[in-house]
């Protein structure tokens, strides 16, 4: 591939306004001193000059009540009597008189006998030691103040987001040559790779298209759970494009200040255009692309200001600008439709979970780097990690290498892989000191989760059963599904349900009563089945609707304001179907735990003996207690 040629950018003109504003600043310093010598005048009180004759003239006639003698002058207070007699104004009786070089001894003598109060100060400081004690704040006020100044214009000129640069736009420009991530490095997501080459390939050579009347779309939206790899696609295309990249989150167009967000985005678009071909990318898209009018501030606030420059910035594109906005996603559902239709991001990448090949693959980019032991079967890891995203198995890889690395291993085994998946998906085992009767509960608890899993037809496998406290847990019963599920069915979500409430159902056949131990599972349980009866219309009561219930975006629209998209009849009627729903699902699995009692017990006391079991282990025991029974 060859790289277009850029036009060569004309050199960047000095900014003109620069001087005028060293010049203001100058002038600025220039009033503050006049002002300050201003006050310092205004503020010196009014004193009499007298020659030292009539100084000393006064003294002897008691018109001299206090005097400070000084080096070369002295400085005193005339009493009232005093002022009148020299002309003096009754606000005016300070006095100012110099002394002769020649010390007078005659002068002390006379002071004390007309008991004029004396006192004593050294010479005073150089003016220009005044001058610099009483003007040294200011010009440290005024240096700052220009520095300040300077430093901003220099941020301005080069670009900076300085205190002054508000409007610029917050885009990092990422260059190829720095950048580490390729498409090699992206698996399980083929068709979505094959789309972004098509991107890159056009950007770099947009000739070929155009001969063919060709346009590209202008925006492309990412859309995938989080962890399936829209962030690494976009640095993959950073490393791979041929052109300017610029990458920035939808989050750092929003600032207090009202207008802010509009201007970064007219900012970064600017930029973009002037190096087109370029590409843009916008992490996190529903962080400003909200639908508009949702919000507190109506149709004025800052977040729809924001969304409605980058509305109009994508209309404004021509087709020789080359330019593509590149943007990601996992909530599609609550952007304005305004975005999504053709002209602005009208083709959609969709990256899905990745399935059991997929993670194979996936798993074969992270181990690049890690040493693995010949125990190791990475088809084997990605069968037992079904719903695991792209980042989670990296997660999963980095967890196995921090465990070879704590237990002193020089390569990393399938153990290590183990420990890594049970902590990720179970959680860290803790220490939680029990009594036995604790224990007994916990283990009757989740004996029931595991004896409806392993009998009920449509749930998914059981793998193992443990009353060793896991994470917030004090015991698990894991399942593992044997492929990957794309649809769910009526009678695999009862038989969910039914193993959700096997752990409370047991404790009430085994012990009378309840504990709180099965908070999550209630929680859980009628989570489901509110989105069966209203999201996915599986009661007869309510009928084939489809209400939304269970997205957590339409509960924030409610918070929001908006309307509920049905009545408070139907809330009462769904209320009452999950109700009944749940209470029926109870009984027929308490039904089924009496019947099963046996093997109920025996599981139990395996547990308690063991700590944990696995699946081979609990069907021996369980086939053996029905073998008993027979």
């Amino acid at each position: 591939m060859t790289q277009t040629q850029k036009p060569q950018q004309p050199e960047q003109p000095q900014n003109p306004q620069i001087p005028s504003q060293y010049s203001f600043l100058w002038l600025s310093a220039a009033i503050i001193l006049m002002f300050f010598w201003l006050q310092q005048g205004s503020q010196q009180p009014t004193v009499a000059e007298l020659p030292y004759s009539q100084f000393k003239e006064a003294v002897a006639n008691d018109h001299v009540e206090t005097v400070t003698l000084r080096a070369d002058h002295i400085e005193g207070q005339l009493t009232e009597e005093g002022g009148s007699a020299w002309g003096e104004s009754s606000d005016s009786l300070r006095f100012h008189s110099v002394r002769p070089p020649i010390e007078d001894p005659d002068l002390l003598p006379l002071l004390e006998s007309h008991a004029v109060t004396v006192s004593a100060m050294p010479a005073e400081p150089p003016v220009w030691q005044q001058v610099l004690t009483s003007v040294l704040p200011w010009l440290l006020f005024l240096g700052l103040m220009f520095w300040f100044w300077s430093y901003a214009q220099r941020r301005m000129m080069q670009g900076g987001g300085g205190a002054l640069g508000f409007s610029r736009s917050r885009a990092h420009r990422v260059e190829k040559q720095f950048s580490t991530t390729s498409l090699s490095d992206v698996a399980g997501i083929e068709s979505a790779k094959r789309d972004i080459t098509e991107i890159i390939d056009f950007l770099t050579n947009p000739g070929k298209y155009k001969a063919l009347g060709a346009d590209m779309p202008t925006g492309i939206l990412l859309v995938g759970p989080p962890g399936t790899g829209k962030t690494l696609l976009a640095r993959a295309i950073a490393g791979e494009a041929d052109v300017p990249f610029f990458s920035i989150s939808a989050s750092e167009f929003i600032e207090m200040f009202v207008g802010v967000g509009a201007a970064r985005v007219r900012d970064m678009f600017d930029t973009a255009r002037k190096e087109a071909p370029a590409l843009i990318f916008i992490d996190e898209l529903d962080a400003i692309g909200r639908s508009r009018g949702a919000g507190f501030g109506g149709g004025h606030d800052e977040r729809e200001q924001t969304l409605n420059q980058i509305l109009t910035e994508m209309d404004g594109f021509e087709g020789h600008e080359s330019v593509v906005v590149l943007a990601a996603t996992n909530r599609p559902d609550v952007l304005d439709s305004a975005l999504l239709r053709p002209g602005r991001f009208d083709r959609k990448v969709t990256l899905d979970m990745p399935h059991k090949e997929a993670r194979k693959a996936i798993l074969e980019v992270h181990v690049r780097k890690v040493p693995l032991d010949s125990s190791v079967e990475l088809g084997e890891i990605a069968a037992r990690t079904i719903g695991f995203s792209g980042a989670d198995l990296k997660n999963l890889v980095n967890e196995a290498a921090l465990t070879a690395a704590r237990l002193n291993l020089e390569k990393v085994n399938s153990d290590c892989f183990e420990h890594a998946r049970d902590r990720i998906v179970l959680g860290e085992e803790r220490d939680a000191e029990l009594t036995q009767e604790e224990k007994q509960v916990v283990a009757y608890h989740e004996c029931g989760h595991a004896l409806m899993a392993y009998y009920m037809p449509k749930a998914d496998p059981l793998t193992r059963v443990t009353i060793i406290p896991h994470g917030m847990a004090m015991g698990v019963t894991e399942q593992t599904p044997k492929e990957d599920r794309y649809n769910y069915t009526e009678s695999y979500l009862t038989d969910r349900i039914k193993v959700m409430l096997g752990g409370r159902s047991s404790e009430k056949l085994i012990y009378g009563e309840v504990s709180t131990g099965a908070q999550n599972d209630l929680k859980e349980a009628t989570k489901l089945l509110r989105r069966m009866f209203g999201q996915w219309g599986m009661s007869e009561k309510i009928g084939p609707l489809g209400l939304g219930i269970g997205e957590e975006h339409v509960f924030l629209g409610r918070e929001m304001g908006q309307p509920r998209e049905y009545s408070e009849h139907m809330a009462e009627l769904i209320d009452v179907e999950v109700q009944g729903k749940l209470i029926e699902l109870e009984k027929a699995t308490l039904n089924f735990l009496c019947e099963h009692r046996q093997q109920l017990e025996a599981l139990a006391e395996a547990v308690l003996a063991k700590e944990t079991l696995s699946a081979p282990e609990i069907r021996e025991i369980l086939e053996g207690t029905e073998r008993q029974r027979a």
